[in-house]
């Protein structure tokens, strides 16, 4: 089978059978063409004319060409996937990419605000107008339940459940879903947006189950979500550019390391946050770590 057919019939099965996001499914094609322009230049048109050496010769170039090492080793993961489910589907015989691995990337301790920075920018939004209330009800929801930028914008007013428990379904990664609490101040922010502000914004568009409303009426869109809060960040004197820039994975990183703090276990945190292994959410710990060697280090008399 051709290189080029080879990569969609794989792009259709990550779409397809493990319901990937369109765009994981973009980053995934961009790195497997690029790898299909390399054996191209090489000579190789066909799937089964690939060695181990040219799959180890494109990781080379990658590294070469400056590519950090986390981005290279994306890139590589796309070629082993590609050549894992060659073999599976019997388009070829052998796995080439099987002992060809990527660069493991250096780990870095994921951005989190303090809880004071946390009430600053959760301050931020104010009044009763429809925007206003609306981005109020955002911020606290991602810092309330932990959510992704996607999911709190794909979440849908069904997926609220305030009458008995206050919860909240959350669509993440892999078509992964997971129920999660909605605490106080999210609720009472929640109920305020859709009580007096998203019946507003509701009236200037054409019916949409979204929780979270542009001013057209439709669905936020996730570029949106993010300016909301770039521009509550920039108001609450937080950094918006440089290492440690507030995105929008920030309140994300926020929640689960102050409930890491608060003494959450790590096996809880990772049911809330979605993660398919604990080894991603224990990231987290080295937060905490790093946490309790600042306190050691200004608090005891024989740190120093």
């Amino acid at each position: 089978m051709s290189l080029d057919r080879a990569i969609q019939a794989y792009l259709d099965h990550l779409g397809v059978e493990r319901g990937l996001s369109r765009n994981t499914l973009a980053s995934y094609r961009r790195d497997l063409d690029r790898y299909a322009e390399q054996l191209t230049a090489a000579g190789i048109e066909e799937l089964a004319d690939v060695r181990p050496a040219d799959v180890t010769g494109h990781l080379a170039t990658l590294r070469a060409g400056g590519l950090a090492s986390s981005s290279a080793a994306r890139a590589i993961s796309a070629v082993r996937g590609l050549h894992r489910f060659a073999v599976r589907e019997r388009l070829v015989a052998h796995d080439v990419a099987a002992d060809v691995h990527p660069p493991s990337p250096p780990k870095r301790l994921p951005k989190a605000l303090d809880v004071d920075q946390v009430n600053r920018l959760l301050a931020v939004p104010a009044g009763d107008t429809p925007l206003g209330l609306r981005d109020r009800a955002l911020l606290e929801f991602l810092y309330g339940t932990g959510a992704r930028i996607s999911e709190a914008v794909g979440a849908d007013i069904d997926d609220l459940s305030f009458a008995e428990e206050n919860t909240a379904i959350l669509r993440g990664k892999g078509g992964r879903t997971r129920l999660v609490p909605v605490g106080g101040y999210a609720k009472n922010a929640l109920d305020a947006y859709l009580v007096r502000a998203r019946p507003v914004l509701a009236d200037a568009g054409r019916g949409t189950p979204a929780i979270f409303l542009n001013a057209r009426g439709g669905r936020l869109s996730r570029q949106s979500a993010w300016t909301v809060l770039h521009r509550c960040a920039t108001a609450a004197g937080l950094p918006v550019d440089g290492p440690y820039a507030v995105s929008p994975h920030t309140l994300r990183h926020s929640y689960a390391t102050h409930l890491l703090d608060g003494g959450a276990d790590v096996r809880v945190v990772q049911e809330l946050l979605g993660h398919a292994s604990v080894t991603t959410t224990q990231v987290y710990t080295l937060v905490t770590v790093e946490r309790l060697r600042e306190v050691y280090a200004t608090s005891h008399p024989r740190a120093r």
